[in-house]
């Protein structure tokens, strides 16, 4: 395993991906500033991974994870449900980021390979199926990497639903015009809290991100968000925010949210081959919520994109369900699993659909 203290420098990196919807930089920054409890690691050709502690529950549907809670009631029990699991991928990209220096089928094998059972679990996570927002020859890659992984015995699910909104409308009020005539009403009545913000708007490599405290300031409240959030996987550290923060050549933007001078809220995007890809943001409560400040950023960031001649506004992971409440369409990734019991490769494949809770909502709304 190759850990981060013997990854080259990111500047220079000679490591080339496809299916990258963020900057190259962004993801190298991560293996060199890790989550907290993940070991990054280099596989065969390039591929960025790591190790870490893997709550199976984590995408389970509702009625797994009460049932489990009931058969498992203490904290102490539910610790067998905690695998330490060897992943491809990274937590700051969309997709599973291919190395263009090998054909992809010949990758599944090699990261078998590379395992070696060293971990319970193997997954190789956010894998493109059919994507809107990459080229055919990334959406050919991923597929064929699709297929080899299953015939060496990986078992595929279905990932979560990445939202996005394409760009192809004049004003905000077109966009709204293609709602409900109640969401229509509601939006504008929760975008009312505009009139008593600012709105910032600071590039990454700014001078402004040289003031420690600004940057301190910023990060919790990305930690009020992470507290709050239902699922805990990914705890980015201070160290990966100073970094990113102050790489001028992401071409990211910080939207910076105050009230009465009082920052309240941020939220971190870059601009990459024509599409805004949101990544971060941080709200301080109760004011985010009294400002309605998750709405007026989801408007804020599809009015930049507008301005700028940019096709997409790429708006993440989490939170499917208020995301297609503010017009957001869906595509879908892939996990390749392999458990290193034959039991639970066996259990997984049998009982796989468990655990595809984004599927299952968005297969409900049909």
């Amino acid at each position: 395993m190759i850990v981060a203290s013997a990854i080259a420098p990111v500047t220079g990196a000679p490591l080339s991906f496809a299916n990258l919807l963020e900057p190259q930089r962004l993801a190298l920054h991560l293996t060199h500033s890790p989550p907290d409890g993940f070991e990054p690691l280099i596989g065969p050709a390039g591929m960025l991974g790591f190790t870490t502690a893997f709550d199976l529950m984590t995408t389970a549907d509702e009625a797994v994870k009460r049932w489990a809670n009931r058969l498992l009631p203490s904290a102490r029990l539910r610790r067998v449900l905690k695998l330490r699991a060897m992943f491809f991928g990274s937590t700051v990209t969309e997709y599973l980021p291919l190395p263009t220096s090998v054909e992809a089928h010949a990758l599944p094998r090699s990261l078998l390979e590379h395992w070696n059972a060293s971990t319970p679990l193997l997954i190789a996570k956010d894998v493109p199926h059919q994507s809107p927002l990459l080229s055919a020859a990334d959406n050919q890659r991923s597929a064929d990497f699709l297929k080899a992984s299953e015939d060496a015995g990986f078992v595929i699910l279905s990932g979560q639903a990445l939202a996005y909104v394409p760009i192809d409308f004049r004003d905000e009020a077109e966009f709204l015009d293609r709602l409900s005539a109640s969401r229509r009403k509601d939006l504008r009545r929760k975008l009312k809290a505009r009139a008593a913000l600012r709105i910032d708007r600071i590039p990454t490599g700014s001078s402004a991100f040289d003031d420690e405290r600004f940057v301190l300031a910023l990060y919790a409240l990305y930690e009020q968000v992470f507290s709050q959030s239902e699922i805990h996987f990914d705890h980015l550290t201070v160290d990966f925010f100073r970094t990113v923060l102050r790489d001028r050549t992401l071409d990211g933007h910080l939207f910076v949210y105050y009230t009465s001078e009082r920052l309240i809220g941020f939220n971190l995007c870059f601009v990459r081959h024509g599409k805004l890809i949101d990544k971060t943001i941080g709200l301080r409560y109760p004011e985010a919520k009294t400002y309605n400040l998750y709405f007026v950023s989801w408007m804020h960031n599809l009015a930049f994109a507008r301005e700028h001649g940019l096709t997409h506004y790429v708006a993440g992971w989490t939170d499917p369900q208020i995301k297609a409440y503010l017009g957001a369409r869906f595509t879908f990734t892939r996990h390749a699993v392999y458990f290193r019991n034959p039991l639970l490769r066996a259990a997984v494949r049998r009982f796989g659909s468990w655990f595809e809770s984004d599927r299952d909502w968005y297969q409900s709304r049909s």
